[in-house]
């Protein structure tokens, strides 16, 4: 039988003890983990580790593991959709996966829940000025859409984070 990921429902702070207990299980489990920071720019940064999806975990098993896996403490119920257990995207994981990789202190947005709709990333550059031809942009929010779970994570990143080319962002040169 195929396997698929799936949400799982949590009791408050259990995530990274039942994603635990069912990898010593040999089930496949995700839970992001978001770092965020305190504040200081310096080699005294420290970070705090969290879960990204407070009370989620997410499992790739096969349909007939889903009774198991209710089964297990500190287990609520699968997240469901229409009444089916959502089943994630791989993509959407992969992309989870590298979001948290690349981005610190992580926030998640609700969105519009579409089990057709393709993970989407969108950057918006709040403050982008020009001096002297040159682009200065102080902050960019990188938003990454999960249409399948109804979230957007959201970072806010440098520019140098971001990864755009400089055609991207090269000023047109004024002709006098």
């Amino acid at each position: 039988m195929n396997k698929n990921w799936y949400a799982v429902y949590t009791k408050s702070k259990c995530e990274i003890k039942v994603s635990s207990l069912l990898a010593k299980k040999k089930i496949d489990t995700y839970c992001p983990i978001n770092k965020i920071s305190n504040g200081e720019k310096s080699e005294n940064e420290k970070f705090l580790l969290n879960p990204l999806f407070p009370s989620f975990v997410f499992v790739f098993i096969t349909p007939d593991q889903i009774e198991y896996i209710k089964q297990q403490n500190d287990i609520i119920n699968f997240v469901y959709w229409l009444g089916r257990p959502v089943q994630l995207k791989g993509i959407e994981i992969e992309s989870i996966q590298e979001f948290v990789a690349v981005y610190n202190n992580v926030y998640i947005e609700k969105s519009d829940v579409s089990i057709n709709k393709m993970v989407r990333v969108v950057t918006k550059h709040p403050m982008i000025s020009t001096e002297d031809d040159v682009i200065v942009m102080k902050r960019t929010i990188i938003k990454l859409t999960l249409p399948t779970l109804g979230f957007t994570l959201c970072a806010l990143a440098s520019f140098d984070n971001v990864g755009f080319s400089e055609e991207e962002f090269r000023i047109p040169q004024m002709v006098s």
